[in-house]
C-alpha cells in the first residue's frame, strides 16, 4: 500500500507521475523558501496548514514510493516548521500571578478600607484592614458567569506552594561476602558456535520443489503451511529471493497469483526491454487463513522446518 487512497501501481501513466513529482517540487520550493527566506518563521499556522492540505490532495495521487518519498520530504519539513515555531512561543508569559489576583479580590470586596491612624496608601500588619469582606458581592458577580455551584473539589490547591526539600539518605556500603563471590562465564567467539546460513539452503529447497512441478502452481498453495503462520511467511521471504534472481516468474493474469521456474535473465534479455519490478505483498493472519479456506489448503508443500539452534558455551538457544 502507498497511498491513502490507492494501492502501488507500477503501470501509472508517466504523465501523471511527472505531474505529481512537479507538484510536490514546486510545493516543497515554495515552502523552504518561506521557511529559509528570513531567520525566523513568516508562515502563519493558518498558511502552514494549507500548504499540509495541498500535499494531502497531492498524496491521494500518489501510486509509486518516488512520489511518496517526496511526500515524506515535505512532511518532515512542515514538522520542523511546526517545531520551530512552538518553540518561539512563549508559554509563561501570561502567567497567572495569584498575590495579584488576591489583592485585587480583597480591594473588590471592600477589604481596604482605612483604620483612624491609617494613612492613605498603608495596610494594616497583615494587610487586609479591619473591614470584613463582602463575599455576597464577589458571589454575584461569579453567579453572572456560572450558575454552577462551585465546590471544593474544584480547587486547584494551595495558592502559596512550599518547595519540600528532599532529604536523600545516604545509602549504607553493601559489604558484599568474598565466599559468595562468582567470577562470570568468560564466552571466546569459538564458543558460539554460529548456525549455518539459513536462508541459503532454504531458498535452494524451494527451487528444488518448484523444478519437480510440472505445470504452474497458485502462489498461496506452494507456500502456505496451513499448521504454521510463521513458517508459512518465511516460505514467502525464501520464495522472494527467486523472483529476484529471475529464477521463478509471477504471474496474476489469469485472475490468481501463479508461480513457475524458468529460466534466468541474461543482460542481453534486459537490454533487449526487460525490466525488473518489485511489489509490496501484505501477508498477514486474516489472509493467511482466508487463503486455507478459499484454496482448501489441507497439506503444505514445502516441509516444516524444526526452529533453528545456537549454542552458546554449553548452552543452546532456540
Amino acid at each position: 500500500m502507498v497511498g491513502a487512497r490507492g494501492a502501488y501501481d507500477p503501470d501509472q501513466d508517466p504523465e501523471e507521475k511527472r505531474a505529481v513529482r512537479r507538484n510536490y517540487r514546486d510545493l516543497h520550493k515554495d515552502t523552504e523558501g518561506d521557511y529559509e527566506g528570513a531567520n525566523h518563521n513568516d508562515l502563519t499556522a493558518e498558511e502552514l496548514a494549507e500548504k499540509v492540505h495541498r500535499a494531502d490532495t497531492l498524496f491521494s495521487q500518489v501510486r509509486a514510493p518516488q512520489e511518496a518519498t517526496l511526500d515524506s520530504h515535505f512532511l518532515v519539513l512542515a514538522s520542523n516548521m511546526g517545531a520551530q515555531k512552538a518553540r518561539a512561543m512563549r508559554a509563561g508569559g501570561g502567567a497567572f500571578d495569584a498575590e495579584d489576583f488576591v489583592s485585587k479580590l480583597i480591594t473588590f470586596m471592600g477589604g481596604r478600607r482605612l483604620g483612624e491612624d491609617q494613612l492613605p496608601g498603608e495596610d494594616d500588619e497583615d494587610g487586609y484592614g479591619d473591614a470584613p469582606l463582602d463575599w455576597d458581592k464577589i458571589g454575584r458577580k461569579a453567579l453572572a458567569k456560572s450558575r454552577r455551584v462551585p465546590a471544593m473539589d474544584f480547587m486547584l490547591g494551595p495558592l502559596a506552594i512550599e518547595v519540600k526539600k528532599r532529604n536523600v539518605a545516604k545509602r549504607a556500603k553493601l559489604e558484599k561476602n568474598k565466599d559468595e563471590e562468582r567470577r562470570p562465564q568468560e564466552i571466546h567467539e569459538e564458543d558460539i558456535t554460529r548456525s549455518e546460513n539459513e536462508t541459503t539452503k532454504n531458498v535452494l529447497i524451494l527451487e528444488k520443489l518448484l523444478s519437480a512441478q510440472d505445470e504452474p502452481i497458485n502462489l498461496f498453495r506452494f507456500v502456505i503451511n496451513p499448521g504454521d503462520y510463521g513458517q508459512s511467511v518465511e516460505n514467502l521471504f525464501y520464495l522472494s529471493f527467486l523472483i529476484r534472481d529471475g529464477k521463478c516468474a509471477l504471474d496474476t493474469e489469469s485472475g490468481e497469483p501463479t508461480i513457475w521456474l524458468c529460466e534466468t535473465p541474461t543482460e542481453d534479455d534486459y537490454s533487449q526491454g526487460l525490466k525488473k519490478r518489485q511489489i509490496v505483498f501484505e501477508f498477514d493472519m486474516a489472509t493467511w487463513r482466508r487463503a486455507i479456506e478459499v484454496f482448501n489448503i489441507t497439506e503444505t508443500i514445502i516441509p516444516t522446518r524444526p526452529p533453528a539452534e545456537t549454542r552458546i558455551g554449553k548452552n543452546w538457544y532456540g
